[in-house]
C-alpha cells in the first residue's frame, strides 16, 4: 500500500490542528481568577470598614471618658475616683474591643478558606473537563486521520 504525499499532508495538518491551544479554557481562567479576586476584596474591604467603624467607636468611646475624667471637681478625692474609673474603663473598653477585632479577623479567615476551597474545586472541574474535551478532540483526529491514511 502507498501513501500518496497529499494524503500524509493532509493526515499531518488534522493532526496539528488538534494541538492548538483552546483559549477558551484561558479565558475562563482569567474570569474565574477575576472573581475570585473580586470576592476576596470585597472579604478585605468589609474588614476594613468594620475594623474602621470599631476603632473610631472606640476613639469616641475613650475621649467621653477622658471628658468626664477632666471636668472639675469639688474634692481632691474625686479627681482619684474620677482616675481610677477612666483607667477601668478603658481596661474594660479595651477586652471587649480586642475581642471585636479578633472576630473581625476570625470572620475574614473563615470567608477566605471557604472562598480558596471553593476557587480550588471549580479550578479543577474546570481542568478535568478541558482535559477531556482535548482528549475528545484528539481521539476524533486520530482517528479521521488514520481513516484517510488507509
Amino acid at each position: 500500500m502507498t501513501v500518496k504525499t497529499a494524503d500524509f499532508t493532509a493526515m499531518i495538518k488534522d493532526m496539528m490542528g488538534a494541538f492548538p491551544m483552546d483559549m477558551s479554557a484561558m479565558e475562563d481562567g482569567f474570569k474565574s481568577q477575576a472573581a475570585l479576586s473580586e470576592k476576596l476584596s470585597a472579604v478585605a474591604l468589609d474588614a476594613a470598614e468594620k475594623s474602621t467603624e470599631l476603632s473610631t467607636k472606640w476613639t469616641k468611646d475613650t475621649l467621653s471618658k477622658i471628658s468626664e475624667m477632666t471636668k472639675a471637681k469639688a474634692e481632691p478625692a474625686d479627681y482619684a475616683k474620677a482616675m481610677t474609673d477612666f483607667a477601668s474603663a478603658s481596661a474594660e473598653m479595651a477586652a471587649e474591643n480586642v475581642a471585636a477585632f479578633a472576630e473581625i479577623a476570625k470572620k475574614v479567615q473563615s470567608e477566605t478558606m471557604e472562598l480558596l476551597m471553593a476557587a480550588g474545586k471549580d479550578m479543577g472541574e474546570e481542568m478535568t473537563a478541558a482535559a477531556k474535551k482535548a482528549t475528545t478532540e484528539m481521539t476524533a483526529t486520530a482517528k479521521k486521520a488514520t481513516a484517510a491514511a488507509k
